[in-house]
């Protein structure tokens, strides 16, 4: 089971950065222009690191509490996925929305938050 365990936290870690390079790829695929594609690929991701950095980090001072903490990491990860979603790539955000669900669910259910 620890096996297992370790597993989720590590899938917990790829869908992070998963969800960071959705934002990414839907502020490039949605700006109009060089510029704003820039600007939008290389924003959103920062402002999702720096909401992850300070309410979901495992060591965050203002870290939320398990019941909040998970459900809106979840939202994040959701999130992300219908951006990619909506700039075209199917397969692979509901690949990161099922992903996200399961991992989510193991967490609440192995306590892991």
């Amino acid at each position: 089971m620890a096996v297992l365990k370790g597993l989720n936290v590590g899938l917990s870690f790829a869908i992070e950065i998963a969800m960071l390079a959705g934002f990414a790829y839907w502020g490039h695929w949605v700006g109009d222009g060089d510029l704003v594609e820039w600007i939008l690929a290389i924003g959103i991701p920062v402002a999702a690191s720096v909401i992850w950095g300070l309410f979901f980090a495992p060591k965050a001072k203002r870290r939320l509490s398990s019941v909040s903490g998970i459900g809106l990491s979840l939202a994040l990860f959701l999130m992300s996925a219908a951006a990619v979603f909506h700039a075209g790539q199917f397969g692979p955000a509901i690949g990161m929305a099922v992903l996200a669900v399961v991992n989510r669910a193991l967490v609440v259910l192995w306590q892991q938050w």
